[in-house]
């Protein structure tokens, strides 16, 4: 989510203020330009990156890598997000590539995965985010430090949202999917998120949800009033 820095630090400021007695684990991500700016507002709150490249350093004009964000103060960064999928044609593979990176710099990998509208009107939902799931953690040999949201595309700035035990079946299918995959994860420890229109309003019913661990907020994110409302109806 783009915005401005002045906008980005008053929010931080913000946050900072409204959750210093909540019991949530929060992380912001600002556009790459207003990282270190806002790092200095930080202090209860996690700063994570919106992307990242999978080369330390190179010839790769336009990317930022790894190192760059492990000095700048960040411990998270987004991979997959549907829509670097769909407007800069990001593969799998290549959230496979970030992954990697990300685990190599002690970088926790929030892994989006989710459907299309086309693919959910043919019930491919559990094919597509299985898929996209697998191919991302090929050779990923622990699981531990990393985090899946479940972002369905259709639901992304739409307004709309899917019923919640409907995103909870999902989580628990892709729990499932974790399980097979490293036999000796504590089931109890894999984080899955919902993403997709997550409002004030609607994030209690979701996060609520037994395999559920919490949220990926889009453009309410901007709206610090509606985020912090976000976050205290977390509890």
């Amino acid at each position: 989510m783009q915005i401005s820095l002045k906008k980005g630090r008053e929010l931080a400021q913000e946050l900072e203020s409204a959750l210093a007695a909540e019991d949530a684990e929060v992380v912001v991500c600002p556009p790459f330009t207003h990282l270190s700016s806002i790092k200095t507002h930080l202090r209860k709150i996690k700063l994570g990156a919106q992307d990242l490249f999978w080369e330390e350093a190179g010839a790769y004009t336009g990317e930022i890598s790894p190192l760059t964000l492990r000095e700048i103060g960040c411990s998270y960064v987004i991979i997959g997000h549907s829509e670097r999928r769909q407007y800069l044609a990001e593969t799998d593979k290549m959230a496979n590539q970030k992954v990697k990176a990300a685990l190599a710099h002690s970088l926790k990998p929030i892994l989006c995965v989710g459907e299309s509208k086309s693919e959910r009107e043919h019930n491919q939902t559990l094919e597509i985010v299985e898929k996209q799931l697998n191919l991302a953690l090929e050779g990923v040999s622990d699981f531990a430090e990393l985090i899946i949201a479940y972002e369905p595309i259709w639901a992304v700035g739409s307004g709309e949202t899917p019923d919640p035990s409907d995103a909870n079946n999902i989580a628990r299918y892709l729990k499932q999917v974790i399980e097979k995959k490293y036999p000796k994860q504590n089931k109890e420890s894999v984080r899955i998120l919902y993403g997709g229109s997550v409002n004030g309003k609607n994030v209690h019913s979701f996060v609520s949800q037994e395999d559920l661990s919490g949220v990926l907020v889009g453009g309410e994110s901007v709206d610090s009033d509606e985020f912090i409302k976000i976050i205290k109806n977390l509890m």
